[in-house]
């Protein structure tokens, strides 16, 4: 089920993290901090790896989707996204 802006303003933190998924590997973590970060889950050599695209709410939904989108296409041109990392900072 896809994310709303709604959802994610209502996630608080509890005694365990959890992670909501938006689908095409973006995920929002919410730690028992109460921070929530966006994530990219990807795969590069038969491994699932994640990156980081930035903390909620400074990186929106919207946002978090089109970083999202850059960093899937830099993995279907066969280039690392994370050796794009500034693109996300």
């Amino acid at each position: 089920m896809a994310l709303t802006d709604t959802a994610i303003k209502q996630a608080k933190p509890a005694s365990k993290p959890y992670t909501f998924t938006d689908g095409d590997g973006l995920s929002l973590q919410v730690p028992t901090t109460g921070s929530k970060r966006w994530h990219f889950r990807f795969y590069w050599h038969d491994k699932q790896l994640r990156i980081s695209l930035g903390i909620y709410p400074n990186v929106s939904l919207k946002e978090a989707s089109q970083r999202r989108e850059a960093a899937r296409a830099l993995v279907a041109d066969n280039i690392d996204p994370r050796s794009r990392r500034q693109q996300y900072a």
